[in-house]
């Protein structure tokens, strides 16, 4: 058979060594859009945390460092210093948008509310519930879908 209407220097079979491997198996991140299955946009463009997930890791990052002074001023029993290198993991973990310190951060933020509102009940101390609102907020915002499909 005649090849003349096929383009010259086209062959059936393309080979693109240039391009990312293709066969590799990806979960979707987001169950709303399977289509999207590296969790990175379908060009692949680099995603960043959201606003909101750097300034709870900023926040895991001041627990840390007040349980810390904490412990060295004799305010914390030093039993506490075992929470902060979890708080510091959890922040660096959540910048770089991991789920294992989304679940890290999600569990602390839920035990210092819980926490910080028994301080507010029993103890009649008005800082607790300030706290105590704005681990609720940060709880909030973790367990929003669009927050969880950026994890990885």
């Amino acid at each position: 058979m005649n090849n003349e209407s096929q383009p010259k220097g086209k062959s059936e079979l393309k080979s693109d060594d240039s391009a990312p491997d293709r066969l590799s198996a990806r979960v979707s991140l987001d169950p709303a859009n399977p289509a999207d299955s590296t969790g990175a946009g379908a060009a692949g463009k680099t995603v960043f945390p959201l606003p909101g997930m750097v300034a709870i890791g900023l926040y895991m990052l001041v627990l840390a460092a007040t349980v810390s002074f904490g412990v060295v001023s004799g305010h914390i029993p030093k039993l506490m210093l075992i929470l902060a290198p979890f708080f510091v993991t959890a922040s660096f973990g959540l910048l770089r948008m991991f789920r294992w310190a989304w679940a890290l951060t999600l569990a602390a933020v839920f035990l210092l509310m819980t926490y910080n509102f028994w301080i507010f009940l029993e103890q009649k101390q008005a800082p607790g519930a300030v706290q105590g609102v704005l681990n609720l907020v940060f709880f909030l915002y973790l367990v929003r879908l669009d927050v969880r499909s950026r994890l990885r």
